[in-house]
């Protein structure tokens, strides 16, 4: 790992702790709310995880001339939607994974009813946390609507779905493979990075580089993700590998193979970089970050 990217551990590490310590008090704690429905939710998000999607939002709001503060709302909220999407991913009718982040997934700690409708409980408590919590009501609305359209049937959920319909299919290309990634795991990251953008008040040029600079590193990310899948270590993934062959998943390295799929993830990690350079400075952070995705390790 290069110094830069030890050196931005320690940032990635401040910001995980700052969003581990809201993320509790971000869940319904209402009398009204069933504890077996609040032990599940606040089970699978505070199990631990990269933290990547709310940290996209802090970054980008500092970037452009906010307090990382104003925007924790968002941050938690982003989370909440990305740590439902693991919950009913690793459903039996889904991924069928019984190890999430090193610890028994929802399913199989609280039965497949429970984990379903844990995962429903955080996805609308995220939109109302942001219209409660965003002190700028039309950019909390705003927010809610980038939110909904990355998470929704145009979004992660036709990704998923697009994903799945992929599964042991003869010469798929790879516009195929980027279309499913772009939604299933880019838009979700755009959508942290115009949020965070939108709360430091942003203007139409910035969010459209920041959008740009999202959909690269989705992409790469995705790469390294189906990278470790093949020769990750499951101790430090917290989750079991080598499963895409498995399932018969279309993958960067199934499709283009592994030097290809490192080559492309490194070029778009270029790519990134330059769509926030007119940034200077401030992006500064961010350009550490996505070399650090590139040379994580889980």
């Amino acid at each position: 790992m290069s110094e830069n990217s030890l050196s931005f551990k320690e940032t990635w590490s401040e910001f995980q702790d700052l969003i581990n310590r809201h993320l509790p008090d971000a869940l319904d704690h209402s009398a009204d709310c069933p504890p077996i429905l609040r032990e599940a939710m606040s089970y699978s998000l505070s199990a631990g995880g990269k933290r990547l999607r709310p940290i996209l939002v802090l970054l980008s709001c500092e970037a452009c001339g906010g307090e990382k503060e104003t925007a924790i709302p968002a941050a938690c909220a982003i989370e909440m939607v990305h740590t439902y999407s693991l919950i009913h991913d690793d459903l039996p009718a889904m991924d069928d994974d019984e190890l999430r982040r090193g610890m028994p997934t929802s399913h199989i700690k609280f039965g497949e009813a429970n984990a379903i409708l844990a995962g429903d409980a955080l996805l609308t408590r995220a939109f109302e946390i942001m219209a409660e919590q965003i002190a700028v009501k039309s950019c909390a609305a705003e927010c809610c609507v980038d939110l909904a359209n990355a998470a929704g049937a145009v979004g992660m959920v036709g990704g998923q779905v697009a994903d799945l319909e992929s599964e042991h299919r003869q010469n798929s290309t790879l516009e195929e493979l980027e279309a499913i990634h772009r939604r299933k795991t880019g838009r979700l990251i755009c959508s942290a990075l115009t949020m965070g953008a939108r709360i430091a008040g942003a203007d139409a040029v910035t969010l459209e580089k920041l959008e740009r600079y999202g959909t690269c590193i989705g992409l790469a990310f995705q790469i390294t993700d189906d990278l470790l899948d093949l020769t990750g270590d499951e101790e430090k993934m917290g989750k079991g590998v080598r499963k895409d062959a498995e399932h018969g998943k279309l993958t960067y390295p199934s499709l283009i193979g592994v030097e290809e799929s490192r080559r492309r993830a490194k070029n778009l990690i270029d790519e990134a970089c330059l769509s926030i350079a007119p940034l200077g400075s401030h992006g500064q952070r961010l350009e550490e970050l996505a070399h650090f995705i590139l040379e994580r390790d889980h």
